[in-house]
């Protein structure tokens, strides 16, 4: 997006994960603001964004946390912006893997993301996180790894 002159924020709670984006924005000549802080609660005003991308990552919190990142996308979304996200699927692999947090979410016991919680969602789940948004698109994306079902969702919702 910062490739395409948009004016881009990016969020992390961890400084390392900060600090890898800015040296990548500055290897490639770009630029864009970076702020520290819990996707739960971002220091923006409401509706200041057209666009939130969230890949990858809302899944690593409990369904409670995950209802609450939901919400205030919605908060600092505009009316008719966009909310690109994905989710892991029940139908992964993954699924039921490591210690149950609580339904659907599992925490790794070793690897790399030890300590790491991983929630799954199915389409019913979906519809009620997004219950608040128009789905415009909604798509399961699966293949295989090493002989394993990666199943995940991306979800295109606008803020009516």
């Amino acid at each position: 997006m910062a490739s395409q002159t948009f004016e881009v924020y990016g969020v992390d709670i961890s400084e390392t994960g900060l600090k890898m984006t800015k040296e990548r924005l500055k290897a490639n000549s770009l630029d864009a603001f970076l702020v520290r802080c819990d996707m739960k609660f971002q220091p923006f005003i409401h509706s200041c964004f057209d666009m939130v991308i969230c890949l990858n990552t809302i899944y690593h919190q409990r369904l409670k946390e995950i209802q609450q990142t939901i919400l205030e996308v919605h908060r600092i979304l505009k009316n008719k912006g966009y909310f690109l996200v994905n989710f892991h699927s029940k139908r992964s692999y993954r699924y039921g893997k490591g210690v149950k947090v609580e339904e659907n979410t599992f925490m790794d016991e070793s690897g790399p993301e030890k300590g790491v919680l991983h929630h799954f969602v199915g389409e019913a789940e979906l519809k009620q996180l997004f219950r608040n948004f128009r789905m415009v698109r909604k798509r399961l994306n699966e293949h295989m790894v090493k002989g394993w079902l990666r199943s995940r969702w991306e979800v295109l919702a606008e803020k009516p």
